[in-house]
């Protein structure tokens, strides 16, 4: 009787300790986070990307009881942010943005050292933005259509400025003058505060960039906004019509930015994160500060944002194909 009564005592203890191997895990992804969490971001302070993430990972350090450290690491194609977030363990505790020139940057770089579909996970997009078509408050050109007009009256004769070749922002333009037929040099700027100089000095006369970027030339009237580059017109611009709207159908570049995981991050943390980020974008207060930048809040599924970066990826390898870009 005592041998079996031992025997029946050790398989219950057994028994006991298989199942709190199982509901460890899940008890400690309800839990998450139980530290400080990283979020590197490929791009430097200041910029709107930067901003962005840091206005959302203060709510998210507010909502889940534990900070969210934004770590900025610049570098061409976000390569160094990768890297980084890569080599992190996948347990939800290093959390990197990947946007819409991680999309370009697929089939712009040759050899690129990680595939952003294989080697992330995605959690939610953070918002979404237009670039602005802006010229010289002074320019003779009042619409866009006017522009394209004269472009193909005179061609050659107009400069169209961006930051660096390659940029999404260039790309935009060299999307533009394809499917608008309109004969533009383009002149490429190492930042937007070059390329804006240019524009007010007439040595260029169209220029694309984020309305963050022209926000204070904006505000202080030296550049006007003849469109914007989504498929309707921007809940931050109402007033200023669409690249559509002057004439180029089907005309769309939507950029984003968006919060993935390194591979392997648990499902439940992922969800976790995304329930959180739908709520956070969903608050009036954060809605108007991104908008206050251009930006419209957005929160999306990790499948639709899955769908978002392979589409922009193809997207983006025809344009530079077909423009004979050289890969870098």
């Amino acid at each position: 009787m005592l041998g079996t009564i031992t025997i029946r005592s050790m398989m219950l203890a057994l028994a006991m300790a298989a199942g709190l191997t199982v509901s460890g895990p899940a008890l400690a992804q309800s839990d998450y986070p139980t530290r400080p969490v990283k979020i590197i971001v490929p791009f430097g302070a200041g910029g709107v990307a930067d901003v962005t993430i840091r206005i959302v990972a203060e709510k998210l350090s507010e909502k889940l009881g534990q900070r969210f450290i934004v770590e900025n690491m610049p570098g061409a194609g976000g390569i160094t942010a990768a890297r980084s977030a890569l080599s992190s363990a996948p347990d939800g505790q290093t959390l990197t943005m990947l946007t819409n020139g991680t999309a370009v940057s697929v089939p712009l770089f040759s050899n690129l050292p990680f595939d952003p579909l294989k080697d992330f996970v995605p959690i939610s997009t953070l918002g979404t933005f237009d670039f602005l078509f802006a010229v010289n408050a002074n320019s003779e050109h009042k619409s866009l259509k006017d522009l394209i007009q004269y472009a193909k009256d005179k061609p050659g004769t107009l400069n169209v400025a961006t930051v660096a070749v390659g940029s999404t922002q260039h790309l935009t333009s060299v999307l533009f003058k394809g499917e608008a037929g309109a004969d533009l040099r383009h002149v490429p700027f190492r930042n937007t505060p070059d390329a804006l100089v240019s524009l007010l000095r007439d040595d260029t006369h169209l220029l694309i960039d984020s309305q963050a970027a022209l926000k204070s030339a904006l505000e202080g009237q030296q550049v006007r906004a003849l469109a914007t580059s989504g498929p309707r017109r921007s809940a931050a611009l109402p007033d200023v019509p669409t690249v559509q709207e002057a004439g180029v159908a089907g005309f769309d570049v939507t950029s984003w930015n968006a919060l993935f995981a390194p591979k392997g991050t648990p499902e439940a943390l992922v969800q976790k994160l995304n329930g959180s980020l739908k709520e956070i974008l969903a608050a009036q207060d954060i809605k108007a500060r991104l908008l206050d930048l251009g930006i419209e809040a957005r929160s999306e599924t990790p499948a639709e944002l899955t769908e978002r970066l392979r589409s922009d990826i193809e997207k983006w390898r025809a344009v530079i194909e077909k423009a004979g870009i050289p890969k870098q």
